[in-house]
């Protein structure tokens, strides 16, 4: 598939643009008369690997479980995670709209984001043991189930597959804010969120949407690696995983704590 990522497109100009038009009869003679021990001119960038996406990730997942850890142990107060979920979004936003490589930017974000998940895995461990557990566990098998699929081909990243997830990804972010602003008024909103059937669906469809979201990422990834792209990009990529991950956790939180939960 052809890859949309506007860093993959400057990398297949700068192959093209590389060829270039055929020489003219004075710059055959200036070649002809140039040293000819001449070095040739460096790379403009070093590729992206899979090893710099694998090294990124574990580095954006390591700062994030760490300040996750952190805000559990010192017992955060609920004030201070919500506004570094706040500060969290933000830079999710920028880094997500400019496509940004900055290291910096994209740790700041896992930090800040570590934060609000250590507080709400704090509270739904104080509401139910062990949740947290299951929920790491969940997504770890989330992961592996995805990047098996993908790896054996069972389902193929195509124009198609992406357009209709994009739309059902659209469509349940709309359903999540529709839900919070009838929720002002009812106090349940549309049901979506609730200890109900239609509350285990809609975190199933959730969960789905995450899934869909990490099988974009590795074909990101792959696309990346085969096309030569400059290897900062792998920032990048391992800020998609985490994005990924993050959005599955909290929707297996969520639907684990139905089934768990007192009645």
């Amino acid at each position: 598939m052809e890859s949309k990522n506007p860093v993959f497109g400057r990398a297949r100009q700068q192959r093209a643009g590389w060829a270039g038009p055929a020489p003219s009869p004075d710059t055959l003679r200036n070649m002809y008369d140039a040293p000819s021990y001449a070095p040739p001119a460096p790379p403009a960038y070093r590729a992206m690997t899979l090893d710099d996406v694998v090294v990124r990730g574990f580095l954006t997942l390591g700062a994030l479980v760490v300040a996750a850890a952190a805000t559990w142990v010192l017992n955060v107060p609920p004030m201070v995670a919500v506004g570094a979920a706040v500060v969290a979004l933000i830079l999710g936003l920028i880094a997500s709209f400019t496509q940004s490589t900055n290291p910096a930017l994209i740790l700041g974000y896992a930090v800040f984001e570590g934060v609000f998940l250590g507080k709400i895995s704090q509270l739904f461990e104080g509401a139910i043991s062990g949740i947290v557990f299951q929920a790491v566990l969940g997504t770890a098998f989330a992961f592996g189930a995805v990047l098996t699929v993908y790896s054996l081909r069972v389902v193929r990243v195509t124009p198609k597959l992406v357009r209709y997830g994009m739309a059902a990804a659209i469509a349940v972010v709309g359903l999540v804010l529709v839900n919070l602003l009838v929720g002002i008024f009812n106090g349940v909103g549309l049901g979506l969120r609730t200890d109900s059937p239609l509350g285990y669906v809609f975190s199933i469809v959730m969960i789905l949407i995450g899934c869909f979201f990490l099988l974009l990422d590795f074909d990101s990834i792959e696309q990346g690696v085969r096309q030569g792209v400059p290897d900062k990009f792998a920032w990048q990529c391992a800020f998609g995983l985490m994005l990924s991950l993050v959005w599955i956790y909290l929707e297996v939180l969520r639907l684990i704590s139905y089934f768990t939960g007192d009645d």
